[in-house]
């Protein structure tokens, strides 16, 4: 079997680290002999000729003409021993046309070549019929008439690479072929070629791809999603719908947000709002929240902030503009309650429902829907329990209340049924750690369970 050989562009010298190719020399299948120019490449510097070392047949190219080859990339593969190459030598007399060839060039380029010739070899004259050959050991002598090389009754052909060495070189020349291939994700090696000296031509590609594409329609596939059906009613995103839709994506895209909730035991809140309504007018839950609020921004500033992203800058604020979400017709609004931290629970309920109302009408400025520091999010009128709030940018947290229901609750050792809600607080975490916001949502918790707390900041 024919060992196959790879010829590599050698050094051209002169730091030359390129070539190009200007016209290939032989054709795969061709014989070549040892020395034999192979390609004339093209340098910085002038034409040259590059011979091949090697003596035997080809059965590969790499490049095309006018492509630029590296120093040290493929330039072709030589099947040395095989019969053609043999044969070659033996009608030739060999390079030097004595009769004797050598395996690999005595000659070189810069930086490359075979050193030393190899030794030379004569020729074996056939033997005739029935008697055996003379061996190796013992050659025949070499008279002045000389026998005609015995040829194969048929001519034998090179072994396909891809079949015999996996990690050898594809018989394949054309790059438009290597192209189709590599866009159908196809192996060459997988491949038999049908071409002289089983070279890989397009019809063989062609066949493996409509191959493999039966072979695949063979296979039963997940039927396809069906598209979403986009016929329905088309609602603009424009007014308080498209501001409220602009402002919730925006607090998405720059706030990375994080979320921690408790469940309080509301029951003494509802108790002391029962006492307090019974004594005066009338003092909503969502007003004593907002009290609580306050004096829970009072002990943890970091969450009454803002951050100016281009500064890199938290930025304190002295005062609490507190805004609630209240519900309309025309949407979710957010109206504020300027300078909560001055007010009693009195006067931040009174200003809720002024505002409640004006929202409901219609009739709120944009100064009454801006410039707010917190947010207080009521969504227990909805019948549910708990959320994960989106801040109002540019503020910094939010606090979310579910809906206060009897649940069972251990309460001073016992199990009892008791007025139970949860709070979530969602915040910037770029204005505090969890700690902070931990403890933020803790007081709160801790003054709807005993409201006796805030009497030291009344």
């Amino acid at each position: 079997m024919a060992q196959v050989l790879e010829f590599k562009l050698p050094d051209l010298g002169e730091g030359l680290t390129e070539a190009e190719v200007v016209r290939w020399l032989v054709e795969v299948g061709d014989v070549v002999a040892v020395d034999q120019p192979v390609v004339e490449v093209e340098t910085a510097k002038a034409m040259v000729e590059v011979p091949c070392p090697y003596g035997g047949v080809v059965t590969a190219r790499f490049g095309e003409e006018g492509t630029e080859l590296p120093v040290g990339a493929p330039l072709l593969t030589v099947a040395v021993g095989s019969p053609e190459a043999t044969e070659s030598r033996g009608a030739s007399g060999g390079p030097s046309g004595d009769g004797a060839g050598s395996e690999a060039s005595g000659n070189v380029l810069v930086g490359y070549g075979t050193g030393a010739p190899a030794a030379r070899r004569r020729r074996v004259r056939p033997a005739p019929v029935g008697q055996a050959p003379t061996t190796a050991a013992h050659p025949a002598p070499v008279t002045a008439a000389r026998s005609a090389p015995v040829r194969a009754s048929a001519p034998t052909s090179v072994p396909v690479l891809g079949a015999v060495d996996p990690q050898g070189p594809v018989a394949v020349i054309s790059p438009l072929v290597r192209k189709l291939a590599r866009q159908h994700g196809l192996d060459l090696r997988q491949v038999a070629g049908s071409g002289r000296d089983g070279l890989i031509l397009r019809t063989d590609v062609e066949s493996a791809i409509r191959a493999a594409e039966e072979d695949a329609a063979a296979v039963p596939s997940t039927p396809a999603r069906p598209e979403p059906d986009t016929s329905g009613e088309r609602i603009p995103l424009r007014g308080v719908r498209g501001a409220v839709a602009e402002k919730l994506s925006r607090s998405r895209r720059e706030i990375p947000d994080a979320t921690c909730w408790v469940d309080a035991d509301a029951t003494e809140l509802m108790a002391a709002r029962a006492a307090m309504n019974a004594a005066g007018p009338k003092v909503s839950v969502l007003a004593l929240l907002a009290r609580i609020c306050t004096a829970a921004l009072a002990r943890f500033p970091e969450l009454n902030s803002t951050v100016d992203a281009e500064a890199r800058e938290i930025v304190r604020l002295t005062g609490v503009h507190l805004g609630f979400a209240a519900q309309t017709e025309r949407g979710l609004v957010v109206p504020v309650v300027r300078d909560a931290h001055t007010r009693n629970a009195e006067s931040i309920g009174a200003e809720i429902a002024r505002l409640t109302e004006a929202a409901r009408d219609g009739k709120l400025t944009p100064a009454q829907l801006t410039g707010g520091t917190f947010t207080l999010n009521n969504y227990g009128v909805f019948g549910v329990d708990g959320s994960t709030p989106i801040i109002n940018h540019p503020e910094a947290a939010m606090l979310g209340v579910g809906r206060i229901v009897p649940k069972p609750w251990v309460h001073e050792g016992e199990l009892a049924v008791r007025q139970v809600v949860q709070l979530s607080l969602t915040f910037d975490h770029r204005v505090c750690d969890g700690g902070t916001a931990g403890g933020f949502l803790r007081y709160v918790a801790d003054c709807v369970e005993q409201p006796a707390v805030l009497l030291r900041t009344l």
